[in-house]
């Protein structure tokens, strides 16, 4: 199994199979509008912006679970993503990254890089630990904008925890584009 088996909603209610992107490297995301990691779509942009080019493309998969921090609707999310950001990178519909409503994908995505987050992610460790302590050395996503990277073959390369920001991934989207 890999990325490429599995299909996504798009906004406009239609179903989208990631091996449309087989052949590409894909930089997977969890967004959302109203989090102090929001800016990060800027730096997201810049980079698919880069990079497209040479095979990156970034997916946007927008989820409400962390602090309510996307409680808008698919339309108004793409609109939010336009006017202030200038988001060309396909942004999903809205959907769940852990639990039993999970998406698959995102289970998938889970299981194969269950990430490493500690004490050393700085603020944000501390506020998981205070708010959602239960989520501390499991697979689950841990916040908004926690980045999978995977290859043009469809496998998962790395998971980057939220603080990791997206021009600290521009030397290993090179590394892999190359």
């Amino acid at each position: 199994m890999t990325v490429h088996d599995f299909t996504v909603e798009a906004t406009d209610g239609t179903s989208r199979s990631l091996r449309d992107y087989a052949g590409k490297t894909l930089l997977i995301v969890n967004v959302a509008s109203k989090c102090g990691l929001t800016p990060q779509y800027e730096g997201l942009e810049a980079l698919y912006r880069d990079l497209k080019g040479r095979g990156l493309e970034i997916l946007g998969f927008p989820c409400n679970q962390f602090g309510g921090q996307e409680p808008g609707t698919d339309a108004e999310i793409q609109e939010f993503c336009s006017t202030n950001f200038d988001v060309t990178f396909p942004v999903f519909s809205k959907i769940e990254v852990n639990g039993p409503g999970a998406a698959p994908l995102y289970d998938y995505l889970r299981s194969e890089a269950p990430g490493d987050f500690g004490p050393e992610s700085g603020f944000l460790y501390e506020h998981i630990k205070r708010s959602r302590p239960e989520a501390i050395g499991t697979d689950e996503v841990k916040w908004n904008f926690t980045k999978f990277l995977v290859d043009g073959e469809g496998k998962v390369v790395r998971r980057f925890e939220p603080t990791v920001t997206p021009d600290e991934l521009r030397g290993e989207l090179d590394t892999s584009l190359a």
